[in-house]
């Protein structure tokens, strides 16, 4: 395995109060779209441009948008309803209302069939799952249980999919009052059965305090550990593969991630408003 390579790196500061890069989607015809953890005013902005919009950009500080193949964005209201915003960002749509006392905590579009993946909390019973809807919004499954019909997710903030068809949810289980807390990697497959879940790895404590998270070319699985400052890359099986620095490349806390297919970029965000691309 190579080194990796700062790419190229940019600090968010076209926005007064940006507070942190928690999520970062990207367009396939090139550009991003990143959101900052500000629960009060959550902004997004396309890093490219300068576009903002502040007037409906959801409440959570997980992983509330993400881009179709056709380049357009889906992302939670401030309703928990998640909308579709039109590739010239100048209508936006309903695309699935919520249905209470569920609401969607973090969100992705598969770039292989379209469908859409939607991280869900019941805050009745505090419980989690994952629903799978088609592109158009239609309701096809739930993944809530294991085989013996235990819960598989506690508080699902990220989620992604490889190119096997597993779906990959960074879940949290106990969250402190500054927003940090332990969990794990937890992965099904296309079916919605229970594959494994990575809690970390012995050198660090065994203990994972899991974000931002993407799969790369390789079917291998990212994600952000903010309790070590690190990026833990498993294989698509759940084994340990490697553990990245990112201080080296001014990134305090690894936060927001994504995988840019088309360059085979790695690009991370952090909480000190930093942006990089790493090949």
């Amino acid at each position: 395995m190579y080194y990796p390579k700062l790419h190229k790196s940019m600090t968010v500061n076209i926005v007064k109060g940006f507070r942190g890069v928690w999520q970062i989607s990207c367009v396939p015809s090139g550009g991003l779209w990143i959101s900052d953890g500000n629960n009060l005013t959550s902004i997004m902005t396309n890093a490219y441009s300068g576009f903002q919009d502040r007037t409906d950009i959801g409440l959570v500080s997980y992983g509330i948008h993400t881009v179709k193949t056709t380049c357009s964005l889906i992302y939670i209201d401030r309703e928990f309803n998640i909308n579709q915003l039109s590739t010239d960002i100048r209508k936006k749509y309903t695309l699935i209302e919520r249905n209470k006392p569920w609401i969607p905590l973090c969100v992705y579009s598969s770039r292989f069939n379209g469908d859409i993946l939607v991280g869900m909390l019941n805050t009745t019973t505090w419980a989690g799952r994952v629903m799978r809807y088609d592109t158009t919004g239609q309701y096809i499954m739930t993944i809530q249980h294991n085989g013996t019909g235990q819960d598989l997710y506690n508080l699902p903030s990220y989620i992604t999919e490889n190119r096997n068809g597993d779906v990959i949810v960074s879940d949290l289980t106990d969250i402190d009052i500054n927003d940090y807390g332990c969990g794990a990697v937890v992965v099904t497959d296309l079916k919605g059965r229970h594959r494994f879940s990575y809690k970390g790895y012995p050198s660090s404590g065994s203990e994972l305090w899991p974000r931002g998270i993407c799969t790369d070319a390789l079917s291998c699985i990212l994600v952000c550990d903010s309790r070590t400052n690190t990026i833990h890359i498993i294989d698509k099986d759940g084994n340990f593969v490697w553990q990245m620095e990112t201080q080296n490349f001014g990134i305090d806390v690894p936060i927001g991630l994504s995988y840019d297919n088309k360059s085979q970029l790695l690009w991370v965000g952090s909480l000190n408003n930093k942006v990089c691309a790493i090949k």
